[in-house]
């Protein structure tokens, strides 16, 4: 089986539970074409360093597939079709990462500094 990693861009306006439903949403499409989704993290909203469709910031959603070629080709057929998701990004790698990504190191790192930080206040 091979490995990916699919990030997708939703758009600024959505509630976090919209956003949830989407990437459920591609879980399912995965699943239906005998794929599986090892890891599902949601990045939160973040600044985009360009606008896209008159979006300045977006949800960002990273998740980890094993499966084979087809399941991708379906996934970002339905993901093309979606209005909600303005950008998407799938990647084949060897091996996923163990644990929390970079991403998530990083907003825990910045949170863990901002604590620090109040503390000598």
């Amino acid at each position: 089986m091979a490995l990916y990693e699919h990030v997708f861009l939703a758009r600024q306006d959505l509630s976090q539970s919209q956003v949830d439903a989407l990437a459920a949403t591609a879980t399912e499409i995965v699943e239906k074409n005998d794929g599986k989704v090892t890891k599902t993290e949601t990045w939160g909203l973040k600044s985009l360093a360009y606008k896209i469709d008159r979006n300045r910031k977006a949800h960002f959603v990273l998740l980890n597939i094993e499966g084979p070629g087809s399941v991708v080709e379906e996934l970002e057929r339905q993901t093309r079709i979606n209005e909600d998701v303005i950008r998407y990004m799938t990647v084949r790698v060897e091996e996923h990462e163990s644990g929390p990504s970079v991403m998530m190191r990083k907003s825990d790192r910045d949170r863990k500094r901002r604590a620090d930080r109040e503390e000598r206040d």
